[in-house]
Parts: structure tokens; C-alpha cells; sequence
């Protein structure tokens, strides 16, 4: 099975594409595609990549933001470097790289965030899938207050439970919500991307994702429901006590 899967990717024509076009992933294709769909990045945008590893997504970043743009990107594993682009090895929910991404974005507003992070894969699917929909919803909850008047947002998601919970919660912030499936997505994989667009931060404030996707979630799961307490049923019986002698 094994052997199948790694033939089958030696085969896979997105992979060649990206080798011969110089990208370090196919992924840089699923970028581009949704790219050339909803006309996000300009040249000159400041753009935050979540998940940067390898760096597919950078080098087209950089390509469509030009000389005068600027791609930081952020990931748990090192990424080597890409020409123009600013790569940090972190954890973007850690209080410290959070630290270290607004230093260097030293008060210049994000024009678009494109995420493709993903969590370590237990292969247990509920668990990964509350693990990956949270992270989601911190990153969402970390880069907002830095996104412009106008911006976008790209996130990867997987189909399943709590997509519709976390749109719910994203919509209110942007003029345009909907998934997109770029055609470099493999077909049996359950990815998709949720393509937010054209930011109105004057509805942002005092909000948090999290907590709207968490307690969404929570009424749908009946995490709020109270039990009601068994009905009492009176009864005759009673108990008498023993007279002493």
C-alpha cells in the first residue's frame, strides 16, 4: 500500500509541474490557482503566510507582490529561505512569535493572510479535526486586528464537523465568505479552502472567533443542554417504624 501511495505521487502531475517550475511543493499551484479565481494579492501588499513550510506559498507570494511588497511567513518547521520573503520557525499561537511577527511587521497592516497550516496528524479523525478547526480559528482570532480595511483572508480547512460553525462566525467580518477547491487539491484528499474577502474591521472589535466558533459548536454538539432532573412519582408507600417494646 505503501509503495502505491509513494508511485502514485512520483506520478502526480501537479508535483512535476512544481519541480519544473522551481516551487518547493505542489501547493504552490493551489495558491496560484486560487490567486488567478479571486485576484487577492497585489503588487506591493504585505502578506502573512501561516504554515510557510517548505515555501511554496512564499515564492508565489513574492511573485505577486513584487520588489515593493513584503511575504512574512511563519511555521513550526525551519523553512529555507526565499528570496525577498522574511521565514520564522514558530509556533504562531505562541505569545513570543506572536511578539516577533509584529516586531518585524513593525505597525504596516496585513493587505491579505494565506494559511495552509495544518496539525500534527494522529490519524484519530475526531480529535484531528477539533485540533485543526481550533487552530484555525486562533489564527483567525491573531492576524484580523492586523488585516486592513479591504483584506482578505485564505485558510485551509477539512470538510467536516465544524466547518459550518466557523463560518458562521467569520462571515459577520467580511463582505464575501465561500470554499473553493483549486483543481492542484488531490481528489481524495478532503481539503478545501475558505476564501474570506474584503475585511470591515469597524465590525471586528472586542470579537473573538474562538469563542463564537467554540460556543456555536457547543450548541450544536448539546454541550449547553442540562438534563432534566427524573420526574417524581408519588407513591403510597411508606416506611414505618419498628414500636419498642
Amino acid at each position: 500500500m505503501a509503495d502505491h501511495w509513494i508511485e502514485n505521487h512520483k506520478r502526480d502531475s501537479w508535483r512535476r509541474q512544481a519541480k519544473a517550475s522551481g516551487y518547493r511543493a505542489r501547493s504552490a499551484f493551489k495558491l496560484k490557482q486560487i490567486q488567478e479565481r479571486f485576484n487577492l494579492i497585489r503588487e506591493g501588499d504585505v502578506i502573512l503566510d501561516v504554515g510557510c513550510h517548505p515555501g511554496g506559498w512564499a515564492q508565489v507570494g513574492m511573485e505577486l507582490v513584487g520588489e515593493s511588497g513584503f511575504v512574512l511567513g511563519v511555521d513550526l518547521e525551519p523553512c529555507q529561505p526565499v528570496e525577498g520573503a522574511l521565514l520564522l520557525t514558530g509556533d504562531i499561537t505562541d505569545p513570543h512569535t506572536q511578539e516577533r511577527m509584529l516586531a518585524e511587521l513593525n505597525g504596516r497592516p496585513l493587505n491579505s493572510v494565506v494559511s495552509d497550516i495544518s496539525p500534527n496528524i494522529t490519524g484519530k479523525w475526531d480529535m484531528d479535526q477539533a485540533v485543526a478547526m481550533t487552530l484555525v480559528a486562533q489564527v483567525f482570532d491573531f492576524s484580523l486586528p492586523l488585516l486592513c480595511k479591504g483584506g482578505s483572508f485564505v485558510t485551509k480547512l477539512f470538510q467536516g464537523v465544524g466547518v459550518e460553525e466557523l463560518i458562521v462566525a467569520v462571515k459577520p467580518y467580511f463582505s464575501d465568505v465561500r470554499r473553493f477547491a483549486p483543481h492542484a487539491t488531490r481528489n481524495s484528499s478532503s481539503e478545501v479552502y475558505l476564501v474570506c474577502r474584503n475585511f470591515m474591521p469597524w465590525k471586528a472589535k472586542n470579537f473573538s472567533i474562538l469563542e463564537s466558533y467554540e460556543a456555536a459548536l457547543n450548541l450544536k454538539l448539546g454541550g449547553d443542554d442540562v438534563d432534566e432532573g427524573p420526574e417524581i412519582i408519588k407513591s403510597s408507600f411508606s416506611v414505618r417504624r419498628k414500636k419498642a417494646e
